[in-house]
């Protein structure tokens, strides 16, 4: 009943905000008060509302206004779509991201014993949970000997990990794994020999009364149904009334269950979990804004050893525990970065000493590469401060063109990263060519004309540099300011590319100064050399 009680409540106050849709999934529904679902198996799919109304194809729809600006409905109360009108904004005023509907149904939904769901999308969820089997981004895995003792230190940690700065403290739940009331009828077998009733017989009529027995199966058409004598609800409902199911003995005489067997309630586990033969119960749990999964479980690792080594947690013998979740994935990956980053610097230098055939040269053009990353990371630090771009340009605000906002190092940011590496050389390529040419064909004599060498060849190349660059930065800018499928990956691979190459321009610089600086070394060694001879 109070289930029941709960789902309707939940309706009630989540379709009191206009801009989210719930579909209650059929676990959460019980069929009547004998058969309630447990809270774990609520399974709740929320459907954000666009923030424009849009057509099928996803393009916002412009409806007619009068001349007040007010929109205009037909005879139905439907708007009128007009080619000239506005876009009508589904969202109330105050409701500006999907992060202030989130807030918004968290303060909806709270009831006492249920905590705020970590926003996970469907199919999100079904990959968290087959990759670590809980259905959070994140969590703790509590093992151990026996349910008892893994659910009286799961219940510790969860109050521990409340108190970690980075972890939400409203979203931590751990698994109540005893605490779901059984209904055992235990039989005094003393009690049943006196009335010559055999465990064979006693179990007999419990199964036949309460769950009742197959007598036939009734055939209609395709389908197949059991017909199932029983007990009727109202002497099978409560603990009373099983007591006063009747036995026959076989002497003929009838008797009570209660008199030959003992009907009591006991606290048993909901669900029994099992991982690599250990016995398990689930602590689950979500970030901070801001905080990187990384970090976060970095924190709470600290703060757990804070208080074993204070003596605050006591471990009890043959209980372990560790993290789990996407941050396991995000170590593995970087795990290969850390292999496939350096090799891919090898590959580049490799590159461009097949190029040019001298390790100096190459070493000045790899000189953008530093320039790049000090300049990927520089555009990530700016995208967290509130005051980068935060102007507006006929009407619309820069931050929220480009989604600035806190950038967390991830696979997809490293991933661009070593895209950046690969492009940031082209300028200094471009350069360095030409330079080159220029010498073999002059062979300056004097730092005058090595110098003049490398003004004029700097200067013919700066504009097909600007160019290449140019070309680059607009390419991206589309990618930046996407909103669609696949923007939340596209987006920080983006990112380190668009200030690396921004930096990058550096080389245009660079790349003349420390090729003039390294041919005057040589043309300084070459007539000290004459001097001698």
């Amino acid at each position: 009943e109070y289930n029941l009680k709960v789902l309707q409540a939940l309706d009630r106050r989540v379709e009191a905000i206009p801009e989210v849709e719930m579909v209650v999934g059929k676990a959460g529904r019980a069929d009547s008060p004998l058969d309630p679902a447990p809270m774990t198996m609520f399974e709740n799919v929320i459907n954000y509302k666009s923030e424009y109304k849009t057509d099928m194809d996803g393009r916002k729809i412009r409806f007619k206004v009068d001349s007040e600006g007010n929109f205009m409905r037909d005879e139905d109360g439907n708007l009128i779509p007009h080619s000239r009108g506005r876009y009508y904004r589904q969202w109330r005023d105050h409701i500006q991201s999907p992060d202030d509907i989130w807030e918004e149904i968290a303060r909806a939904t709270r009831f006492p014993g249920l905590t705020s769901a970590p926003r996970l999308q469907p199919i999100e969820t079904r990959l968290v949970m087959l990759q670590t089997g809980m259905r959070a981004p994140m969590g703790l895995k509590v093992f151990g000997p026996d349910l008892e003792t893994i659910d009286v230190f799961a219940t510790q940690l969860e109050s521990i990990l409340q108190e970690v700065p980075a972890i939400r403290s409203q979203t931590v739940f751990a698994d109540r794994v005893v605490g779901k009331p059984y209904l055992e009828i235990n039989p005094d077998r003393q009690a049943m020999a006196r009335h010559g009733i055999t465990i064979d017989d006693f179990q007999h009529v419990v199964q036949t009364a309460i769950g009742g027995m197959p007598m036939t199966t009734t055939v209609e058409g395709r389908e197949r149904y059991n017909i199932r004598a029983r007990y009727a609800r109202e002497y099978r409902d409560n603990p009373e009334a099983l007591k006063h199911i009747w036995i026959k003995s076989p002497a003929g005489y009838h008797i009570p269950l209660e008199e030959i067997s003992e009907v009591i309630f006991r606290k048993g586990p909901g669900m029994i979990r099992g991982e690599e033969t250990f016995l398990v119960a689930y602590i689950t749990f979500d970030k901070e804004h801001g905080f990187d999964d990384m970090s976060v479980i970095q924190q709470a690792t600290e703060f757990i050893e804070s208080k074993i080594e204070t003596g605050e947690l006591q471990v009890p013998q043959g209980i372990n525990f560790h993290f789990s979740g996407d941050y396991e994935n995000q170590m593995r990956a970087e795990r290969r970065l850390m292999l496939v980053i350096p090799l891919s610097m090898i590959i580049i230098f490799l590159i461009l000493y097949f190029q040019f055939r001298s390790v100096p040269v190459s070493l000045m053009i790899f000189s953008a590469i530093a320039l790049a990353f000090s300049g990927g990371f520089l555009m990530l630090w700016l995208y967290g401060q509130q005051w980068f771009f935060d102007f507006s340009l006929f009407g619309v605000n820069m931050r929220d063109l480009f989604q600035m906002d806190v950038v967390n190092l991830s696979v997809a940011v490293w991933v661009g990263f070593i895209a950046l590496f690969g492009i940031a050389t082209d300028d200094g390529v471009l350069i360095a060519t030409y330079l080159k040419d220029s010498f073999k064909k002059n062979k300056p004599e004097n730092t005058e004309k090595l110098h003049e060498a490398v003004l004029e060849a700097g200067m013919k190349r700066v504009r097909p540099a600007l160019m290449t660059t140019a070309t680059t930065l607009l390419a991206l800018l589309p990618i930046l300011t996407s909103t669609g499928r696949g923007a939340d990956i596209m987006i920080p691979m983006a990112i380190p590319a668009f200030g690396g190459m921004t930096i990058a321009l550096i080389t245009l610089f660079l790349v003349p100064v420390l090729f003039s600086a390294w041919n005057e070394y040589l043309l300084k060694n070459q007539n000290n050399e004459k001097d001698e001879s």
